[in-house]
Order: C-alpha cells, then structure tokens, then sequence
C-alpha cells in the first residue's frame, strides 16, 4: 500500500534528483522508496540474498590453499594465450 509523504529539502538537491530520475527513467517517487528501501532493510534480509549453498559450501578450498603471490590474472592470461596460439 502507498502512503503519501511530504518532506522538505534543499532546491539545488531537488533539481539534481528530478534530473537523475529523468536520466535513469524512473519517478523520483520511485528512488526515494528504493534508497529507504536499502537503507532500512533488517541486517537478518540482507544475509538472505548473500545464501551460499551447501554444495558451494562443500567446494571452498577442494583445490587446496593458493601460494601467497598466486597472480591469477598472470594465470588467466597464459590459458588465454595457450587457448588462442
């Protein structure tokens, strides 16, 4: 159910927000309510969407601890150069 709410601000900061909301194609209505909606949330809720499964759970660390200097982008970039010669 919507409720409707009046509340007071800056001008400058109105402007700016009904520019972004035309921008991003949505009410200011709209991202008023999503900004509450985030900051407002119980911790417990935002836990919820974060739910690592359990066979994820099983998975972590089955292929051993890394060295300290493992440099995975050095790693990624050798298969890529080894896929492609």
């Amino acid at each position: 159910m919507d409720s409707k709410l009046t509340i007071r601000l800056n001008a400058d900061v109105i402007e700016r927000a009904k520019k972004y909301s035309l921008e991003q194609k949505t009410s200011l209505s709209k991202l008023i309510e999503t900004y509450l909606d985030g900051i407002s949330k119980p911790k417990e809720e935002e836990l919820d969407h974060t739910h690592i499964s359990p066979l994820v759970k099983s998975l972590m660390g089955a292929a051993g601890p890394l060295p300290e200097d493992y440099d995975y982008k050095k790693e990624y970039r050798e298969y890529l150069e080894k896929k492609y010669q």
